[in-house]
C-alpha cells in the first residue's frame, strides 16, 4: 500500500453536530482530543475540522452544512456508527469523561476475547449530541 499523507491514519471518520463548535470544545475537554485544524463557516458553523488523539484523526463539521449528514440529537440518539479509541488508562479516561459530562453507557469492564485476541478493558459513553464512543485499554495480548 502507498503511504498515507503525513499526519493521517489509514482510516478516519467524520462526525456531524448541530453545534460543531461546542462539540469540538466538549470533545477536547471530555475525551482529550486536540484540534489541529478548524475552518469556520457563516452562522457559527464549522465547514471542516480535524481533531487528533494519538495517531488517530476524526473530522467534525456542522450538520447543517451537509444535507445528507446529521447529528444523532434530532433523531432520538440513533447512531449509524460508533467509534473506538485505544487509551492508556481506561479507568482514568472514564472518570475524566464523566466529570466533563459524558453519559457513561457502560462502566469500565474487562473482557477476555480468547487466545487469538487477548483481553481489553473498555467503557462506553455518549458525547454532547449522542454519538457513541468506546474507549479501550489493552490489558493482555493473545496467548
Amino acid at each position: 500500500m502507498k503511504q498515507t499523507p503525513k499526519g493521517w491514519p489509514r482510516i478516519s471518520s467524520s462526525l456531524f453536530y448541530e453545534d460543531a463548535s461546542a462539540a469540538i470544545d466538549w470533545l477536547e475537554r471530555a475525551f482529550g482530543f486536540q484540534t489541529r485544524l478548524k475552518v469556520e463557516g457563516p452562522g457559527n458553523t464549522v465547514k471542516h475540522s480535524e481533531l487528533i488523539y494519538g495517531d488517530g484523526v476524526i473530522m467534525v463539521s456542522s450538520a447543517r452544512q451537509h444535507d445528507a449528514h446529521h447529528s444523532p440529537r434530532p433523531h432520538g440518539g440513533l447512531n449509524t456508527q460508533t467509534l473506538m479509541v485505544y487509551v492508556d488508562d481506561v479507568d482514568a479516561h472514564c472518570a475524566h469523561a464523566r466529570a466533563a459530562g459524558a453519559v457513561i453507557i457502560q462502566e469500565p469492564e474487562t473482557k477476555n476475547y480468547g487466545d487469538d485476541w487477548g483481553t481489553n478493558r473498555t467503557y462506553g459513553a455518549t458525547d454532547s449530541e449522542g454519538h457513541r464512543w468506546w474507549f479501550t485499554q489493552r490489558v493482555a495480548g493473545p496467548a
